[in-house]
């Protein structure tokens, strides 16, 4: 069993809705968590899919929240938007872009595999100083209310086992061998140092 608490990382490409839904699960079930998009910006459904709302980083979700709030209260409301909002600026102010983190995680969960390459490359990009090292974990998640939910539970499920076992990095491949039989998914999974 690991000594210390996992921490974890979990990362889509706009840090609003499949990785925030991790967070909060993972962090009511008391895993040390972060979450991050790897996009130049974070984006929301508009009122027409070509023309979304776009916001930089250093925006709020609060400031997000208030904007569209006064752009179309109804569609925003109906459409669950400003109820994910709502749940995201509970848990911390802004989104965050992962390249911009230099923390250290001991297992990175993203949404897709773009993020995942994107995940990767930045950390291989990286100066290696204390060869730690990072299981980085592809879980693929649509991007909807109902798969970011579900993928939640998914990441939270994995994370509990891992916390479970005796030696991480020798078991996390058998470990995720065992989740792809049961959930009949399948998991990129690459190790990266620090």
């Amino acid at each position: 069993m690991q000594s210390s608490p996992l921490r974890v990382a979990v990362v889509c490409r706009g840090n609003q809705n499949r990785s925030m839904e991790a967070h909060h699960l993972l962090k009511k079930r008391g895993f040390c968590v972060r979450s991050f998009g790897t996009g130049s910006c974070t984006g929301l459904p508009g009122p027409r899919p070509d023309r979304p709302n776009v916001y930089d980083f250093r925006t709020t979700y609060d400031q997000m929240y208030n904007d569209l709030l006064k752009k179309d209260r109804k569609l925003y409301t109906s459409n669950g938007i400003l109820h994910m909002l709502d749940r995201n600026k509970r848990i911390k102010p802004r989104p965050e872009r992962f390249q911009n983190c230099k923390d250290v995680f001991d297992l990175i969960f993203t949404c897709e595999e773009r993020v995942y390459d994107k995940v990767v490359e930045n950390l291989n990009s990286r100066d290696q100083v204390t060869f730690q090292p990072v299981h980085v974990i592809n879980v693929d998640i649509r991007d909807n209310e109902e798969e970011a939910i579900l993928g939640a539970f998914l990441i939270c499920d994995i994370c509990q086992c891992i916390q479970q076992t005796k030696d991480m990095d020798n078991d996390i491949s058998e470990l995720l061998q065992e989740f792809e039989e049961r959930r009949n998914k399948t998991f990129l999974h690459t190790v990266c140092f620090y």
